[in-house]
């Protein structure tokens, strides 16, 4: 089922809007210094942005795993993304799935302080490729 050019329209203007939303959410939640908390929100309000590239330039993801892999097969390799972009991705997602799920781990500061910048820049990024396309 294709969508309509007002049906995609409405997901990737909600998508943009969560993606921001959930950043916001996100630095909310490191004033609070939840850095579990936070690799979430911060990994889902990429993972939102990403989903909207995705269909902005009709390819459909089914899975968390999908969302990571179609960026790297049409944006990176092709060049039209960097590659630092698909790493932050990537380790994001990893940061992620270990807060929420490792027993007897806890996500510090210092696991997380560094990403935030570089998140916020991808975010951009893909803001800038979305409305390019």
């Amino acid at each position: 089922m294709s969508l309509t050019p007002e049906e995609r329209d409405a997901i990737l203007a909600f998508r943009m809007d969560k993606a921001r939303n959930t950043w916001i959410e996100a630095k909310g939640i490191a004033e609070l210094k939840f850095w579990n908390a936070f690799a979430t929100r911060l990994y889902y309000a990429c993972y939102y942005v990403t989903g909207a590239l995705l269909i902005a330039n009709n390819h459909k993801a089914h899975t968390h795993s999908g969302v990571i892999h179609l960026p790297g097969i049409h944006f990176i390799k092709t060049g039209i993304g960097s590659k630092d972009a698909g790493k932050l991705y990537s380790k994001l997602y990893e940061l992620r799935q270990t807060g929420d799920y490792d027993d007897m781990f806890n996500l510090t500061q210092e696991d997380i302080e560094p990403l935030i910048l570089p998140a916020g820049n991808y975010i951009a990024e893909l803001e800038k490729l979305i409305s390019g396309s």
